[in-house]
């Protein structure tokens, strides 16, 4: 591995692309980075404690758990059906022919919106991120810049 740099993970926070196939269609995941399970462990290491007092306040436990739950499966998949919004109890895929457009909220959160009205959150993306979102979609959604 000579003269190779070293690749540099990025900033907390920032949706990261993860490429892998479903049978023959090539899918790009946009997932929030890995480095954000290091605070849920963190809160995890500080509820123990209470939690071990008595039986009744092991529910405490359940508030890392569930933050971690979030970290680990909630993103937005991009492939050739369309896009895919993953949470923690479920998905829902928007297909490219149902897709109207996309909104930037209040808070540079981004929304899908359906030819029949509806919108759709995408979980782990902000407006930082349409660029990249554009260029997977294959076309798809008009880059901004």
């Amino acid at each position: 591995m000579v003269g190779r740099s070293p690749r540099l993970p990025p900033p907390p926070g920032t949706a990261v692309p993860r490429s892998g196939k479903i049978g023959t269609v090539a899918v790009a995941r946009l997932r929030m980075s890995r480095t954000a399970v290091l605070p849920v462990v963190i809160l995890a290491f500080c509820v123990l404690p209470l939690s071990a007092a008595t039986p009744w306040l092991l529910l405490f436990m359940v508030v890392p758990l569930a933050v971690g739950a979030w970290v680990v499966r909630a993103g937005v998949d991009v492939d050739e059906r369309g896009i895919t919004v993953r949470s923690v109890a479920g998905e829902r895929l928007v297909p490219w022919a149902e897709l109207a457009g996309i909104r930037v909220g209040p808070r540079s959160e981004l929304w899908l919106v359906t030819t029949a009205g509806r919108q759709v959150r995408l979980p782990v993306l902000r407006a930082r991120d349409l660029p990249q979102l554009a260029e997977l979609s294959g076309g798809r959604i008009p880059n901004p810049q």
